[in-house]
């Protein structure tokens, strides 16, 4: 009889033990911002506009480390978010650089779960950081940094870094 009460009583707290920890570890003290949806037909939406969103590094080294910056302007009249951001390569990242504030940098192995909201009438810089050490390869080289954005006429952006490594 004693020995069943000592089971139970393992098995309750092992029970409380576990769940415990899982709530602890998935609350975030920051909460997350909700993304918000739009309709082509709106007339107050978001707009995103991207002019260039390709840069050719040219010739690089294995050991190199390159860096594009592009713009992503709300020409719209409500917030525009973007979230999601990952990229095609562990060796290639993305950051949302806002306001004089850069993000962490997100990327195939460790994407965003951030939402980043560029108020109307501004803008925002991505920075593709490309860096062939992490997965040396030789040759004609093409990465992306992906994001989602809340613009209902341009719900994905891709920007595009080239590199013959050598």
């Amino acid at each position: 009889m004693g020995n069943k009460k000592l089971v139970a009583g393992i098995v309750i707290f092992s029970l409380v033990f576990i769940i415990g920890s899982y709530l602890l570890l998935n609350s975030s003290s920051k909460p997350q911002s909700k993304v918000l949806s739009y309709s082509s037909k709106d007339k107050e939406k978001p707009i995103a506009e991207v002019k260039e969103s390709f840069k050719d590094f040219g010739k690089i080294k294995v050991s190199d480390s390159q860096k594009a910056t592009f713009i992503v302007k709300n020409i719209g009249t409500k917030p525009l978010q973007l979230s999601d951001v990952n990229s095609s390569c562990g060796c290639t990242v993305g950051q949302i650089i806002y306001k004089g504030s850069e993000s962490k940098e997100f990327g195939m192995h460790s994407p965003g779960t951030e939402v980043f909201e560029i108020a109307p009438q501004t803008e925002a810089q991505v920075r593709v950081t490309y860096r062939p050490f992490v997965m040396p390869v030789n040759g004609l080289v093409e990465r992306e940094v992906y994001m989602n954005t809340n613009d209902p006429d341009n719900s994905k952006l891709i920007f595009k870094v080239k590199a013959f490594v050598n």
